[in-house]
Formats: C-alpha cells, structure tokens, sequence
C-alpha cells in the first residue's frame, strides 16, 4: 500500500505561492532570497534523500510542466543525482486537459481523480510524493488520502500569496512526528495526518 507524502516550502505564514519569482506574483523569489549557504546545502541534501525514498511522484498538470521544464537548470543548482531520480522515476500526473506528457516515465491520470489515486495508493508499494499542485494538495486533504505532510519552512513572512491550507472545508488533525534544523535558517517539519 502506498503512502501519500504532501512534501512543500512555505514561508512562516504558510505561503507557498511563486518562490523562484517566475509567476509573477509581487511578492515571488522568497527561495532564493532567503535562501543560501548552508542552508540551500541542507535543502539540497533533504530533496535528494526524500526523491531516492519514494517509489513515483504525483503531480498536477501546472507543478509536473513547472518541473519538466527546470530540471536541466536544477541538476546543476541542486544536486545531478536528484535530478536524474526526479527524470527517472514514476510519475503520475492528474490532468484532464494533458494529452501527451513530455516528461520521462509519466503516466496522466485523467479520470475521476479520488478514485485513480485511491487506486494508484493501492497499487505502490512505498512514498508517493506529491511536490507542488495545490489545487491536487487540497483534493488529498479533503479526501483524507495524504498520509504525510513535510514542510520546509523558510524564515520570511509575506503576508500574503496561496497557503498550502486555502479553502480547507474543515478541521484536519495533524501529528507531529518530527522537526529538525536544516542548514542556518530553515526547520523541517513532518506531521501525520490524523483521522477524523
């Protein structure tokens, strides 16, 4: 069975909105801007152990382009061998409106989308990881089939911008399971969520 990993950076108000500045909302850029030294070292090192852990990745449409797109440019930044597993790796997508995929090893899930995750859970066997897609974020959540909630969260308040729990229909209990200070400034989080 698998098991659903919501992974995120979010500042300390809960944004997760546009962080390498390229979508154009005012407040973008806060990665890199906040971001560097050990710090950028410490994320690096956690992204890279977190995508050899997991067995696929599950995306939606916009976080899947948003990826396939960048990942020459990440292998340099980051790290060559979490770009090769994040090329190499699984990959489910869920889209309505994607026909031909151009990323490596993806599969679109284009049905009724509780039931093809509830199936793709099923189906593998270890961490599905689920970076980006909020819109998706907020369907797992209110479908209760995330597992798992990791946060990186990055010392900067924006005030405003998208947060990872916009427009949640009600409560959702959380379980801390862990924290730990990456690098000089960020903290990582990770929490189950509880049932209920």
């Amino acid at each position: 069975m698998g098991k659903i990993v919501i992974s995120s950076n979010v500042t300390l108000d809960g944004v997760v909105q546009d962080p390498d500045g390229q979508e154009g909302f005012e407040l973008g850029g806060w990665f890199h801007q906040v971001v560097g030294g050990k710090d950028l070292e410490g994320w690096a090192a956690n992204e890279t152990e977190e995508a050899l852990g997991a067995e696929a990745l599950l995306l939606g449409r916009r976080s899947s382009e948003w990826f396939a797109s960048r990942m020459p440019s990440f292998g340099v930044r980051v790290s060559r061998k979490w770009a090769d597993r994040m090329n190499s790796i699984p990959k489910y997508v869920v889209s309505s409106t994607l026909e031909d995929p151009q990323w490596s090893n993806t599969t679109v899930l284009n049905g009724d989308a509780v039931k093809e995750i509830s199936e793709l859970k099923r189906k593998v066997d270890g961490e599905i990881l689920v970076y980006g897609s909020y819109q998706l974020v907020r369907i797992l959540m209110e479908e209760n089939l995330a597992d798992e909630l990791r946060l990186v969260v990055f010392p900067v308040v924006l005030g405003t911008g998208l947060r990872i729990f916009d427009e949640t229909s009600d409560k959702k209990p959380l379980h801390l399971v862990s924290t730990r200070k990456m690098g000089d400034g960020l903290v990582f989080c990770t929490y189950e969520f509880g049932q209920g």
